[in-house]
């Protein structure tokens, strides 16, 4: 018994050593050398592995670069220029400055400028209730309130304002990831240019309805007036399919546009610029004295032109 047992262990640890030794040589047969740059490239990036850079990955990312040989078209929004200042100090190039981003919320649609109308009891996530129903305010393009932008951003960076329910970007920890841009289903955050001091000049909305119907639901929504457009300078704001747009690499921060838009749809972060209101001018009422005045002026042009005749 015991020498069959003795035989079956010799035979398992020689098949174990020969299949070892089968796989060491298939290994080197067939081991591909990886670039020690992928490791130096990978060491320099934040290591956040958020996706905004298109990639899976910081390693992947890391791979691209050295693959690539350039730099071309890889930025790491996380770690910003410092970042890639380091990558390209790694493989020996120029890295290009590039101007800070931000996500930047295109919906002011709350409580107060959007009532409520109905009393959604369905699944609490933006991406089941906007394929279920238009909105609790019935603005089919407004903002449902339910953070999975929030829930997609790595860095804490968005929350629920809890008055007004729409989220909003903490400016410090936002690092135009791209996340809450794709996590959101109605495509209402976007990402724009951080600016000069946090300055930024945007439309606040992005409904493709008439204005009459856009208005119905939101007070504050874009009406396609063209006010707005014809006021600019620059040429920077478009009107197409009822919705003004302002392209950021054209806008000079004038403030123009701000001023005459009648709803307030066009916001100015960190400027201070007064909207201009509509007044409705009231009808001047006439006292009594200026009504008997009146009359007797009436009375003397009619005595006037009787002598005339008699005349």
């Amino acid at each position: 018994m015991n020498g069959v047992i003795i035989a079956s262990v010799i035979s398992l640890s020689a098949i174990g050593i020969f299949s070892a030794i089968i796989l060491f040589f298939v290994a080197k047969k067939f081991q591909v050398e990886e670039n020690p740059k992928i490791d130096e490239v990978n060491e320099a990036l934040p290591g956040a592995n958020c996706g905004g850079c298109g990639y899976a990955g910081c390693r992947n990312f890391a791979e691209g670069i050295v693959k690539k040989g350039s730099l071309d078209g890889f930025f790491c929004p996380v770690g910003g220029n410092d970042c890639m200042k380091k990558v390209a100090s790694v493989m020996g190039l120029v890295a290009e400055e590039k101007e800070a981003m931000i996500a930047v919320v295109r919906c002011n649609g709350s409580k107060q400028n959007a009532p409520l109308k109905v009393d959604y009891d369905g699944a609490k996530t933006c991406a089941v209730s906007h394929v279920l129903f238009s909105g609790e305010s019935g603005c089919p393009y407004g903002c449902l309130g339910f953070g999975d932008c929030v829930a997609a951003c790595p860095f804490d960076a968005i929350h629920i304002n809890p008055e007004t329910e729409i989220p909003y970007v903490d400016e410090e920890k936002c690092t135009a990831c791209n996340n809450c841009v794709v996590a959101c289903p109605r495509k209402i955050i976007q990402l724009r240019p951080k600016g000069k001091e946090s300055k930024r000049i945007f439309v606040c909305c992005v409904n493709h309805e008439k204005g009459g119907v856009a208005k119905k639901n939101c007070n504050v929504a874009c009406i396609s007036c063209s006010k707005c457009a014809k006021e600019c300078p620059v040429g920077a704001i478009t009107n197409a399919d009822n919705l003004a747009y302002i392209d950021f690499n054209k806008c000079t921060l004038c403030g123009k546009c701000v001023v005459v838009c009648p709803t307030g749809a066009i916001h100015a972060n960190n400027m201070l610029i007064e909207r201009m209101e509509v007044k409705k001018v009231e009808p001047k009422k006439e006292t009594p004295v200026e009504v008997k005045k009146e009359e007797k002026t009436i009375e003397t042009e009619k005595e006037t032109i009787k002598d005339n005749k008699e005349v």
